[in-house]
């Protein structure tokens, strides 16, 4: 096998990582770059190398970097009123959540809580599921829904939980089937599960998309047990997968889920996220439940209503289409012998690798000039900007073809 490319050198990369080990708490891992700007769907580092950024903060930069949507939203709101604390609400927060709630389809009876992250909007999920007096909440292994503590317990992930156990108690992870599902619900009777929680796409389990049908058949079973269906929309939001949010591939209007969590992509790269409910879910919380200083500040919310707006304006959903299906039969095309198969829906895809030399592929690629990630040791993830054009597929195609051929054990 050959040798995995050195780490990215450089003197201001170099001097400010050593800054870094001196300050940042060691739960975060050695910086790969240091970036110092970027502009659509590159981005450049300190000692002015720029990089081709096909991860887009892990399907955050839904517009790249330096949109002028979101430049102009940011710079007008900052000049006007950035935070007024949730004793008073702003026209920013309304109409951002007036918007998620039409592009959730989730019609007159849906309402928004607004957070600062992924993490804070399942949290406020995982309270919901507890006003409904059941004490289980089922969730699937693999899944990843975060690492604050009510998250981390519904995380499918024992390594991630070991550290700080014990968990918050209820929790219950499943495989993903139609079997184990079924008879989960129907234990002890029956009407013991407050919510299911998951993921229409396992990102960090490498981008694995639910079983053909799964998602359909959870919304019949906790229909039929009285349960929560609560979406973890994080990453498959805000038109990432070619739809506004993922369940809406299977999903039609007579088959909702309860509640849905989103954030990352609807920000554009501001920190914002948001637990979005209808129907009986939307009287669950009453006044004192929950609530946060800086969620639904009009910073926030006024740059990703902005961002939905863009996204919307541009059909950057048809985008996510038509280039996930470029990049898909692309990769395949190349005919490497480590692409074993292609996942996922429109920009968010995982390829799956022969060898667990996924690290490497993405050095390798690093040392080229292209960002992706591996989120698995057999698992390449692609989350580009949804601005990207065919251009930019070709351009990534011939990094990656590269960076498979250097890779070869």
């Amino acid at each position: 096998m050959s040798e995995a490319p050195p780490a990215v050198s450089g003197s201001q990369t170099d001097a400010l990582r050593e800054r870094f080990a001196t300050v940042a708490m060691r739960s975060a891992p050695p910086p790969q770059l240091v970036l110092e700007s970027g502009n659509g769907a590159t981005v450049r580092d300190v000692d002015g190398r720029e990089y081709f950024d096909f991860l887009a903060g892990i399907a955050v930069n839904s517009l790249g970097h330096a949109h002028p949507v979101i430049v102009e939203a940011m710079s007008a709101q900052a000049s006007r009123l950035v935070h007024v604390s949730n004793y008073f609400s702003t026209p920013q927060y309304i109409a951002f959540a007036e918007r998620l709630v039409r592009l959730s389809g989730f019609g007159e009876t849906g309402r928004v809580y607004a957070a600062n992250s992924g993490a804070e909007a399942i949290e406020a999920a995982v309270k919901l599921a507890r006003l409904t007096g059941r004490p289980r909440i089922l969730a699937f292994e693999g899944g990843f829904h975060g690492r604050t503590m009510g998250a981390l317990a519904v995380t499918g992930k024992p390594a991630l939980q070991s550290p700080f156990a014990p968990m918050m108690p209820g929790v219950e992870h499943l495989q993903t089937s139609r079997e184990a599902l079924e008879a989960a619900l129907a234990r002890d009777g029956g009407g013991q599960v407050a919510a299911v929680i998951l993921e229409p796409i396992k990102g960090e389990a490498g981008v694995v998309p639910l079983p053909e049908g799964f998602l359909l058949e959870a919304r019949r079973l906790t229909r039929e047990h009285g349960a929560l269906l609560i979406v973890d929309e994080i990453q498959t939001g805000a038109g990432r997968t070619g739809t506004w949010f993922g369940f809406q591939h299977e999903l039609g209007a007579d088959d909702l889920p309860d509640a849905i969590t989103v954030a990352k992509g609807i920000g554009g790269g501001v920190p914002v996220g948001a637990l979005v409910t209808r129907g009986a879910a939307s009287d669950l919380f009453t006044l004192g439940h929950h609530g946060s200083t800086f969620g639904g500040n009009p910073l926030a919310t006024g740059v990703a209503d902005a961002v939905l707006a863009e996204i919307e304006r541009a059909d950057l959903l048809s985008a996510a289409v038509e280039r996930g299906e470029q990049l898909r039969s692309g990769i395949l095309a190349l005919g490497s012998p480590l692409v074993t198969e292609v996942r996922g829906r429109g920009l968010l895809i995982g390829i799956g690798l022969a060898e667990p030399i996924a690290a490497r592929v993405v050095a390798d690629a690093l040392h080229r000039g292209l960002i992706i990630n591996a989120a698995t040791e057999s698992s390449i993830r692609l989350a580009p900007p949804l601005i990207i054009d065919a251009h930019d597929v070709d351009r990534f195609l011939t990094l990656f073809a590269a960076s498979l051929e250097a890779s070869q054990p």
